[in-house]
Parts: C-alpha cells; sequence; structure tokens
C-alpha cells in the first residue's frame, strides 16, 4: 500500500477530496449550531409582528398568519 500524497491510494490523489469535504462539512455544522446558540431567539409571533411592522407584510396577511399562529 503506497501513503504518498501524490498517489491515487489512502488519503492522497483522488481520495484527498473527501477528506476536504468532510472537513468543510464539520466546520458549516459547527458555524450554524454557534449561531443559533448566540442568536437571540424570537417566537414566531415576534417575527411576524417585525415583518408587518417593516412593511414586509400587509395587514391582510399579518392577520391571517396571526390566526393560524394562534390556532396552534
Amino acid at each position: 500500500m503506497n501513503w504518498e500524497f501524490g498517489s491515487m491510494h489512502g488519503f492522497g490523489g483522488g481520495g484527498m477530496w473527501f477528506f476536504w469535504l468532510i472537513l468543510l462539512v464539520v466546520i458549516v455544522f459547527l458555524i450554524k449550531a454557534f449561531m443559533n446558540q448566540s442568536g437571540d431567539s424570537q417566537t414566531p409571533m415576534e417575527i411576524l409582528e417585525k415583518r408587518f411592522a417593516k412593511g414586509e407584510i400587509t395587514q391582510e396577511q399579518f392577520e391571517e398568519q396571526k390566526r393560524i399562529l394562534q390556532s396552534k
């Protein structure tokens, strides 16, 4: 078995992409986990109210979505 970095065996050559892919997935997972913990958690109602206040949704959309949220 040849473990040289330039070979197509082990982590060299063709197998190296798999190592980098796994490393990238782990890094992305850790970043997302950290952002979820450090972010301020908002309730769906708070998000809806902010969207309405910013003018992103109409009053009719706000009332409909509010009704849906309260029925859960």
